[in-house]
């Protein structure tokens, strides 16, 4: 089993996650993170930093966010490690409100 970032993270970013990953399992979009299955050891320590309660455990995946699944493990092969901690995106508390941001979701690399 691995962990599993969602929606609630889209155009947030906050990174608090990544300080804490002992395998530094986490790649970096540009409004987006994404957990590496490949590399996470689903040691747990990374949820309770999420402040927008993004990340679950790929068994614990709300139904209505399991394409983020996959989406993860595809958006890990893209992206780059990220392995220190960064501010939130700007905007990041006005985002973590919204509920459907899906289609707000960028793939382009990380800036």
């Amino acid at each position: 089993m691995t962990y599993v970032v969602t929606e609630a993270c889209i155009k947030c970013k906050h990174t608090d996650c990544v300080d804490v990953c002992p395998t530094d399992a986490f790649r970096e979009g540009p409004n987006f993170l994404a957990i590496d299955p490949d590399e996470c050891i689903d040691c747990t320590l990374c949820v309770p930093e999420c402040p927008v309660e993004a990340i679950f455990a790929e068994d614990d995946v709300p139904k209505a966010q399991r394409e983020f699944i996959a989406l993860n493990a595809d958006l890990a092969k893209l992206w780059p490690p990220i392995v220190e901690k960064k501010d939130a995106l700007p905007d990041a508390d006005d985002w973590a409100k919204v509920k459907s941001k899906r289609a707000e979701l960028d793939r382009g690399a990380a800036a």
